[in-house]
Protein backbone atom coordinates (compact mmCIF):
# COMPACT_ATOMS: atom_id res chain seq x y z
CA UNK A 1 0.00 0.00 0.00
CA UNK A 2 1.40 3.54 -0.63
CA UNK A 3 1.98 6.58 1.09
CA UNK A 4 -1.33 7.92 -0.10
CA UNK A 5 -3.80 5.22 0.47
CA UNK A 6 -2.36 5.39 4.03
CA UNK A 7 -3.78 9.33 4.09
CA UNK A 8 -6.81 8.81 2.59
CA UNK A 9 -8.01 5.56 4.64
CA UNK A 10 -7.23 7.88 7.58
CA UNK A 11 -10.39 9.40 6.68
CA UNK A 12 -12.61 6.72 5.47
CA UNK A 13 -15.12 7.51 3.40
CA UNK A 14 -14.96 11.23 3.03
CA UNK A 15 -12.44 11.60 0.73
CA UNK A 16 -13.02 12.08 -3.29
CA UNK A 17 -13.33 8.83 -5.21
CA UNK A 18 -10.83 9.48 -8.51
CA UNK A 19 -13.82 8.68 -10.56
CA UNK A 20 -17.57 9.58 -10.11
CA UNK A 21 -20.49 7.73 -11.22
CA UNK A 22 -21.94 9.14 -15.03
CA UNK A 23 -23.49 12.26 -14.56
CA UNK A 24 -26.51 13.99 -16.31
CA UNK A 25 -25.20 16.49 -19.19
CA UNK A 26 -27.78 19.38 -20.07
CA UNK A 27 -28.22 20.46 -23.45
CA UNK A 28 -24.93 22.82 -23.54
CA UNK A 29 -22.16 20.13 -22.44
CA UNK A 30 -22.42 21.16 -19.14
CA UNK A 31 -22.69 18.83 -15.92
CA UNK A 32 -25.86 19.28 -13.51
CA UNK A 33 -26.06 18.27 -10.49
CA UNK A 34 -29.30 17.13 -8.46
CA UNK A 35 -30.56 16.85 -5.11
CA UNK A 36 -30.73 13.54 -3.57
CA UNK A 37 -32.31 14.58 -0.39
CA UNK A 38 -33.62 17.82 1.64
CA UNK A 39 -32.84 18.08 4.90
CA UNK A 40 -34.08 20.47 6.89
CA UNK A 41 -32.92 24.01 5.87
CA UNK A 42 -29.87 21.81 3.70
CA UNK A 43 -29.47 19.27 0.91
CA UNK A 44 -27.55 16.35 0.07
CA UNK A 45 -26.24 16.67 -3.78
CA UNK A 46 -26.56 13.62 -5.95
CA UNK A 47 -22.72 14.30 -6.73
CA UNK A 48 -21.64 13.75 -2.86
CA UNK A 49 -24.01 10.40 -2.97
CA UNK A 50 -21.83 9.63 -6.30
CA UNK A 51 -19.09 10.67 -4.42
CA UNK A 52 -19.53 8.49 -1.71
CA UNK A 53 -20.47 5.47 -3.78
CA UNK A 54 -17.45 5.42 -6.09
CA UNK A 55 -15.37 5.14 -3.18
CA UNK A 56 -17.34 2.40 -1.68
CA UNK A 57 -16.83 0.44 -4.84
CA UNK A 58 -13.49 1.48 -5.78
CA UNK A 59 -12.74 0.21 -1.94
CA UNK A 60 -14.76 -3.04 -2.12
CA UNK A 61 -12.82 -4.29 -5.50
CA UNK A 62 -9.37 -3.74 -4.05
CA UNK A 63 -10.37 -5.96 -0.91
CA UNK A 64 -12.19 -7.99 -2.91
CA UNK A 65 -15.47 -7.78 -0.59
CA UNK A 66 -19.03 -8.75 -2.34
CA UNK A 67 -21.27 -5.62 -1.80
CA UNK A 68 -24.87 -5.62 -1.45
CA UNK A 69 -26.76 -4.90 -5.06
CA UNK A 70 -26.66 -1.17 -5.82
CA UNK A 71 -30.24 0.28 -4.73
CA UNK A 72 -29.25 -0.95 -1.24
CA UNK A 73 -25.84 0.40 -1.46
CA UNK A 74 -27.11 3.67 -2.47
CA UNK A 75 -29.60 4.10 0.30
CA UNK A 76 -27.18 2.48 2.70
CA UNK A 77 -24.90 5.98 1.84
CA UNK A 78 -27.39 8.40 1.40
CA UNK A 79 -28.53 7.31 4.31
CA UNK A 80 -25.04 8.04 6.71
CA UNK A 81 -24.91 11.22 4.19
CA UNK A 82 -27.71 12.30 5.55
CA UNK A 83 -26.89 11.60 9.04
CA UNK A 84 -24.01 13.40 8.75
CA UNK A 85 -26.13 16.97 6.78
CA UNK A 86 -27.98 16.49 10.06
CA UNK A 87 -25.44 16.95 12.15
CA UNK A 88 -23.53 19.28 10.20
CA UNK A 89 -26.28 21.67 10.61
CA UNK A 90 -26.50 20.96 14.76
CA UNK A 91 -22.69 21.78 14.66
CA UNK A 92 -23.38 24.98 12.79
CA UNK A 93 -26.17 26.23 15.25
CA UNK A 94 -24.13 25.79 18.49
CA UNK A 95 -20.93 27.24 16.97
CA UNK A 96 -18.45 24.16 16.12
CA UNK A 97 -15.73 25.13 14.25
CA UNK A 98 -12.36 24.28 13.26
CA UNK A 99 -9.46 26.42 12.80
CA UNK A 100 -6.97 26.19 10.29
CA UNK A 101 -4.69 25.27 12.62
CA UNK A 102 -6.45 23.13 14.13
CA UNK A 103 -7.10 21.18 10.66
CA UNK A 104 -3.15 21.87 9.67
CA UNK A 105 -2.31 19.99 13.31
CA UNK A 106 -4.71 16.56 12.04
CA UNK A 107 -3.58 16.60 8.97
CA UNK A 108 0.47 17.14 9.94
CA UNK A 109 -0.44 14.16 12.12
CA UNK A 110 -1.31 11.91 9.85
CA UNK A 111 1.40 12.80 7.39
CA UNK A 112 3.74 11.94 9.98
CA UNK A 113 2.21 8.75 10.92
CA UNK A 114 2.71 7.80 6.97
CA UNK A 115 5.92 8.82 6.69
CA UNK A 116 5.14 11.67 4.05
CA UNK A 117 6.36 15.63 4.88
CA UNK A 118 3.35 17.98 5.41
CA UNK A 119 4.24 20.52 2.94
CA UNK A 120 4.67 17.65 0.22
CA UNK A 121 1.03 16.22 0.67
CA UNK A 122 -0.68 18.46 -1.88
CA UNK A 123 1.74 17.27 -4.87
CA UNK A 124 1.22 13.43 -3.38
CA UNK A 125 -2.18 13.26 -3.10
CA UNK A 126 -2.57 14.96 -7.28
CA UNK A 127 0.02 12.12 -8.18
CA UNK A 128 -3.23 9.82 -7.18
CA UNK A 129 -5.91 12.18 -8.00
CA UNK A 130 -6.69 13.23 -5.11
CA UNK A 131 -8.04 16.96 -4.66
CA UNK A 132 -5.90 18.51 -1.66
CA UNK A 133 -8.87 21.42 -1.05
CA UNK A 134 -11.53 18.17 -1.06
CA UNK A 135 -9.46 16.11 1.15
CA UNK A 136 -8.87 19.36 3.58
CA UNK A 137 -12.97 19.91 3.29
CA UNK A 138 -13.65 16.31 3.92
CA UNK A 139 -11.05 16.30 6.81
CA UNK A 140 -12.56 19.33 8.46
CA UNK A 141 -16.30 18.05 8.48
CA UNK A 142 -15.44 14.80 10.19
CA UNK A 143 -13.57 16.66 13.11
CA UNK A 144 -16.85 18.57 13.46
CA UNK A 145 -18.57 16.03 14.10
CA UNK A 146 -16.27 14.07 16.18
CA UNK A 147 -16.78 17.70 18.54
CA UNK A 148 -20.05 17.29 18.36
CA UNK A 149 -20.28 13.96 19.42
CA UNK A 150 -18.12 14.60 21.85
CA UNK A 151 -20.50 17.82 23.18
CA UNK A 152 -23.78 15.92 22.80
CA UNK A 153 -22.93 12.21 24.28
CA UNK A 154 -19.41 11.84 25.40
CA UNK A 155 -19.40 14.88 27.76
CA UNK A 156 -23.06 13.96 28.91
CA UNK A 157 -22.19 10.76 30.26
CA UNK A 158 -21.82 10.69 33.59
CA UNK A 159 -19.59 7.78 35.47
CA UNK A 160 -19.93 7.62 39.61
CA UNK A 161 -17.22 7.19 42.06
CA UNK A 162 -19.26 3.84 42.66
CA UNK A 163 -18.89 2.33 39.24
CA UNK A 164 -14.89 3.75 39.05
CA UNK A 165 -14.43 1.67 42.46
CA UNK A 166 -16.08 -1.32 41.01
CA UNK A 167 -14.73 -1.12 37.43
CA UNK A 168 -11.10 -0.71 39.29
CA UNK A 169 -11.75 -4.31 42.08
CA UNK A 170 -13.43 -5.73 38.36
CA UNK A 171 -10.32 -5.53 36.38
CA UNK A 172 -7.82 -6.91 38.89
CA UNK A 173 -6.07 -9.92 37.73
CA UNK A 174 -8.66 -9.69 34.68
CA UNK A 175 -6.62 -11.52 31.53
CA UNK A 176 -8.83 -8.89 29.46
CA UNK A 177 -7.16 -5.65 30.93
CA UNK A 178 -3.40 -6.94 29.67
CA UNK A 179 -4.53 -7.36 25.84
CA UNK A 180 -5.11 -5.10 23.33
CA UNK A 181 -8.22 -6.61 21.00
CA UNK A 182 -8.70 -5.54 17.12
CA UNK A 183 -12.85 -6.00 16.76
CA UNK A 184 -15.37 -6.13 13.95
CA UNK A 185 -19.26 -5.91 14.76
CA UNK A 186 -22.08 -6.32 12.98
CA UNK A 187 -25.36 -4.46 14.83
CA UNK A 188 -28.73 -5.19 14.40
CA UNK A 189 -30.75 -2.32 15.44
CA UNK A 190 -34.45 -1.63 17.55
CA UNK A 191 -36.53 1.53 17.51
CA UNK A 192 -36.57 3.00 20.66
CA UNK A 193 -40.22 2.34 21.24
CA UNK A 194 -39.68 -0.98 19.85
CA UNK A 195 -42.31 -4.32 20.76
CA UNK A 196 -41.33 -7.49 21.87
CA UNK A 197 -42.26 -8.67 17.93
CA UNK A 198 -39.56 -5.90 16.49
CA UNK A 199 -36.86 -7.54 19.16
CA UNK A 200 -38.02 -10.93 18.20
CA UNK A 201 -37.14 -10.31 14.35
CA UNK A 202 -33.92 -8.49 15.47
CA UNK A 203 -32.98 -11.46 17.19
CA UNK A 204 -33.86 -13.99 13.93
CA UNK A 205 -32.29 -11.85 11.67
CA UNK A 206 -28.88 -11.61 14.03
CA UNK A 207 -28.99 -15.56 14.46
CA UNK A 208 -29.39 -16.58 10.73
CA UNK A 209 -26.29 -13.60 10.47
CA UNK A 210 -24.58 -15.77 13.00
CA UNK A 211 -25.23 -19.21 11.41
CA UNK A 212 -23.82 -17.44 8.29
CA UNK A 213 -20.62 -16.57 9.72
CA UNK A 214 -20.14 -20.04 11.60
CA UNK A 215 -20.42 -21.82 7.71
CA UNK A 216 -18.26 -19.52 6.77
CA UNK A 217 -19.48 -16.65 5.72
CA UNK A 218 -17.44 -13.22 5.11
CA UNK A 219 -18.23 -10.96 8.16
CA UNK A 220 -16.87 -7.91 6.34
CA UNK A 221 -18.85 -8.35 3.67
CA UNK A 222 -22.36 -9.21 5.84
CA UNK A 223 -21.84 -6.61 7.67
CA UNK A 224 -21.89 -3.93 5.07
CA UNK A 225 -25.32 -6.00 4.06
CA UNK A 226 -26.93 -6.32 7.32
CA UNK A 227 -25.27 -3.97 9.93
CA UNK A 228 -26.37 -0.43 11.06
CA UNK A 229 -23.72 0.45 12.93
CA UNK A 230 -21.55 3.26 12.39
CA UNK A 231 -18.91 1.26 10.72
CA UNK A 232 -21.20 -0.92 8.22
CA UNK A 233 -19.72 0.45 4.89
CA UNK A 234 -15.99 -0.21 6.70
CA UNK A 235 -16.92 -3.52 7.10
CA UNK A 236 -17.64 -2.72 10.69
CA UNK A 237 -13.68 -2.57 11.97
CA UNK A 238 -13.73 -1.44 14.73
CA UNK A 239 -9.70 -1.01 14.84
CA UNK A 240 -7.61 -2.09 17.96
CA UNK A 241 -9.35 -0.79 21.03
CA UNK A 242 -7.25 -1.46 24.71
CA UNK A 243 -8.88 -4.42 26.63
CA UNK A 244 -9.84 -1.84 29.79
CA UNK A 245 -11.19 0.62 27.42
CA UNK A 246 -13.77 -1.49 25.55
CA UNK A 247 -17.51 -1.20 25.73
CA UNK A 248 -18.80 -3.24 28.70
CA UNK A 249 -21.43 -4.70 26.66
CA UNK A 250 -18.21 -6.52 24.38
CA UNK A 251 -15.62 -6.66 27.79
CA UNK A 252 -17.56 -9.16 29.57
CA UNK A 253 -17.36 -11.14 25.99
CA UNK A 254 -14.13 -11.01 24.44
CA UNK A 255 -12.90 -12.41 27.64
CA UNK A 256 -13.65 -16.20 26.30
CA UNK A 257 -12.74 -15.69 23.17
CA UNK A 258 -9.79 -16.08 20.44
CA UNK A 259 -8.46 -14.79 17.60
CA UNK A 260 -11.11 -15.62 14.74
CA UNK A 261 -14.05 -16.19 16.83
CA UNK A 262 -17.17 -14.14 16.61
CA UNK A 263 -19.94 -13.99 19.32
CA UNK A 264 -23.28 -15.25 19.53
CA UNK A 265 -25.80 -12.45 19.32
CA UNK A 266 -25.63 -9.66 22.10
CA UNK A 267 -28.51 -8.12 23.24
CA UNK A 268 -28.54 -4.27 24.37
CA UNK A 269 -31.44 -2.29 24.68
CA UNK A 270 -30.61 -0.34 21.26
CA UNK A 271 -30.27 -4.18 19.53
CA UNK A 272 -28.35 -7.28 19.09
CA UNK A 273 -24.29 -7.24 18.21
CA UNK A 274 -21.88 -9.94 16.98
CA UNK A 275 -18.10 -9.60 17.47
CA UNK A 276 -15.33 -10.77 15.67
CA UNK A 277 -11.94 -10.94 17.10
CA UNK A 278 -9.31 -10.24 14.80
CA UNK A 279 -6.14 -9.86 16.48
CA UNK A 280 -4.87 -10.34 20.08
CA UNK A 281 -2.17 -8.77 21.68
CA UNK A 282 -0.76 -8.83 25.05
CA UNK A 283 -0.20 -5.11 26.95
CA UNK A 284 2.47 -4.59 29.84
CA UNK A 285 -0.04 -3.05 32.82
CA UNK A 286 3.23 -1.55 34.72
CA UNK A 287 3.09 2.37 33.49
CA UNK A 288 5.53 4.97 34.86
CA UNK A 289 6.48 8.63 34.12
CA UNK A 290 9.19 11.20 34.90
CA UNK A 291 7.72 14.09 37.09
CA UNK A 292 8.79 17.01 38.54
CA UNK A 293 8.95 19.09 41.78
CA UNK A 294 8.69 22.56 40.19
CA UNK A 295 8.06 26.27 41.89
CA UNK A 296 7.52 29.09 39.56
CA UNK A 297 6.77 33.05 39.81
CA UNK A 298 4.96 34.76 36.85
CA UNK A 299 4.67 38.34 36.10
CA UNK A 300 1.83 39.03 33.45
CA UNK A 301 1.96 42.13 31.18
CA UNK A 302 -1.42 44.44 31.19
CA UNK A 303 -2.87 47.73 30.74
CA UNK A 304 -1.30 49.05 33.82
CA UNK A 305 2.39 46.97 33.46
CA UNK A 306 4.18 46.78 29.43
CA UNK A 307 6.32 44.26 28.47
CA UNK A 308 9.54 45.94 29.55
CA UNK A 309 8.04 46.87 32.91
CA UNK A 310 6.92 43.04 33.57
CA UNK A 311 10.86 41.73 32.25
CA UNK A 312 12.33 44.19 34.81
CA UNK A 313 9.78 43.01 37.55
CA UNK A 314 11.08 39.22 36.87
CA UNK A 315 14.10 40.10 36.59
CA UNK A 316 14.10 42.29 40.12
CA UNK A 317 12.45 38.96 41.92
CA UNK A 318 15.23 36.98 40.59
CA UNK A 319 17.78 39.10 41.96
CA UNK A 320 16.11 39.72 45.16
CA UNK A 321 16.01 35.26 45.50
CA UNK A 322 20.04 34.95 44.76
CA UNK A 323 20.60 37.77 47.25
CA UNK A 324 19.23 35.78 49.54
CA UNK A 325 15.42 35.76 49.93
CA UNK A 326 13.06 33.51 50.58
CA UNK A 327 11.52 32.30 46.84
CA UNK A 328 8.42 31.40 48.07
CA UNK A 329 8.26 34.76 49.97
CA UNK A 330 8.97 36.73 46.92
CA UNK A 331 6.33 34.24 45.04
CA UNK A 332 3.27 35.54 47.10
CA UNK A 333 4.30 39.19 46.89
CA UNK A 334 4.96 39.27 43.29
CA UNK A 335 4.03 36.37 40.93
CA UNK A 336 0.36 36.73 39.19
CA UNK A 337 -0.53 33.12 38.84
CA UNK A 338 -3.41 32.68 40.58
CA UNK A 339 -2.88 29.16 40.90
CA UNK A 340 0.40 29.08 42.99
CA UNK A 341 1.13 32.25 44.48
CA UNK A 342 0.08 31.40 47.45
CA UNK A 343 2.00 28.11 48.00
CA UNK A 344 4.83 29.95 47.20
CA UNK A 345 5.01 29.27 43.66
CA UNK A 346 5.28 25.63 44.43
CA UNK A 347 2.93 23.43 41.43
CA UNK A 348 3.43 20.11 43.11
CA UNK A 349 4.60 17.12 41.24
CA UNK A 350 3.85 17.62 37.41
CA UNK A 351 3.99 15.55 34.70
CA UNK A 352 5.22 16.10 30.66
CA UNK A 353 2.39 17.90 28.91
CA UNK A 354 1.56 19.92 32.14
CA UNK A 355 3.35 22.79 31.08
CA UNK A 356 3.15 25.06 27.37
CA UNK A 357 6.59 24.03 25.32
CA UNK A 358 8.26 27.34 26.35
CA UNK A 359 7.82 26.45 29.95
CA UNK A 360 8.57 22.55 29.91
CA UNK A 361 11.83 23.23 27.38
CA UNK A 362 13.23 25.34 29.85
CA UNK A 363 12.50 23.13 33.17
CA UNK A 364 13.63 20.07 31.38
CA UNK A 365 17.09 21.82 30.96
CA UNK A 366 17.52 22.94 34.67
CA UNK A 367 19.40 21.10 37.36
CA UNK A 368 17.59 20.55 40.30
CA UNK A 369 17.66 23.66 42.89
CA UNK A 370 18.78 26.39 39.96
CA UNK A 371 17.26 29.28 39.42
CA UNK A 372 16.29 29.93 35.59
CA UNK A 373 17.17 32.98 33.77
CA UNK A 374 13.66 34.75 32.72
CA UNK A 375 11.89 33.75 29.89
CA UNK A 376 8.78 34.38 28.10
CA UNK A 377 5.57 31.94 27.61
CA UNK A 378 1.80 33.30 26.01
CA UNK A 379 1.29 33.90 30.17
CA UNK A 380 4.07 36.51 30.20
CA UNK A 381 7.60 36.27 32.27
CA UNK A 382 8.82 33.68 34.50
CA UNK A 383 11.36 32.38 36.60
CA UNK A 384 11.38 28.77 37.67
CA UNK A 385 13.38 26.50 39.99
CA UNK A 386 13.18 22.48 39.77
CA UNK A 387 12.78 21.48 43.50
CA UNK A 388 13.12 17.76 42.84
CA UNK A 389 12.71 14.98 40.11
CA UNK A 390 11.56 11.34 40.32
CA UNK A 391 10.05 8.43 38.19
CA UNK A 392 6.37 7.76 39.68
CA UNK A 393 4.38 4.75 39.17
CA UNK A 394 0.92 5.49 37.68
CA UNK A 395 -0.09 2.37 37.05
CA UNK A 396 -3.33 2.99 39.68
CA UNK A 397 -3.72 6.59 38.46
CA UNK A 398 -4.49 4.82 34.96
CA UNK A 399 -6.55 2.15 36.26
CA UNK A 400 -8.67 4.97 37.09
CA UNK A 401 -8.49 6.99 34.53
CA UNK A 402 -9.05 3.95 32.16
CA UNK A 403 -12.26 3.31 34.06
CA UNK A 404 -13.27 6.19 34.17
CA UNK A 405 -12.93 5.91 30.11
CA UNK A 406 -14.38 2.16 30.34
CA UNK A 407 -17.51 2.87 32.12
CA UNK A 408 -18.20 5.87 29.27
CA UNK A 409 -17.06 3.62 26.41
CA UNK A 410 -19.74 0.59 28.10
CA UNK A 411 -22.59 3.93 27.93
CA UNK A 412 -21.12 5.05 24.86
CA UNK A 413 -23.05 2.83 22.07
CA UNK A 414 -26.23 2.78 23.30
CA UNK A 415 -26.15 6.67 24.12
CA UNK A 416 -24.83 7.74 20.46
CA UNK A 417 -27.12 5.40 19.16
CA UNK A 418 -30.37 7.02 21.02
CA UNK A 419 -28.81 10.68 20.07
CA UNK A 420 -28.14 9.54 16.41
CA UNK A 421 -32.21 7.93 16.08
CA UNK A 422 -33.44 11.20 17.81
CA UNK A 423 -31.81 14.22 15.76
CA UNK A 424 -32.75 11.53 12.98
CA UNK A 425 -36.70 11.22 14.66
CA UNK A 426 -36.60 15.13 14.94
CA UNK A 427 -35.07 16.65 11.20
CA UNK A 428 -37.73 16.96 8.25
CA UNK A 429 -36.26 14.77 5.31
CA UNK A 430 -37.26 14.01 1.83
CA UNK A 431 -35.40 11.90 -0.13
CA UNK A 432 -35.32 12.16 -3.80
CA UNK A 433 -33.63 9.29 -5.47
Amino acid sequence: MNKINILTISVALSLAAQAPLAQQLSDTGQFLDGVAAVVNEGVVLTSELNRQQDLIIQRATEQGMQLPPAHILREQVLERLILEEIQMQRADRIGIQISDQMLNSAIAQIAENAGVPFEEMPAIMAKDGVDYAEYRRDMRRQMVLEQLRRIDVVNRIFVSPREIEQCVADLEDNAVVNSRYNLSHIFISVTGSASAEEYAEAEAEANSIYSELKNGADFAELAIRHSDGDTALEGGSLGWRPGDQLPSLFFDVVGDMEAGDVSEPIRAVSGYHLVKVNEIQGVNQMSTIDQDMVRHILVSPDQIIDEETAKQQIEGARARILAGEDFAEVAKLVSDDPGSANSGGEMGWTSPGTFVPEFEEVANKLEIGVLSEPFRTRFGWHILEVMDRRVYDNTEDLKESNCVQRVRNGKLNNETELWVRRIRDEAYVETRI
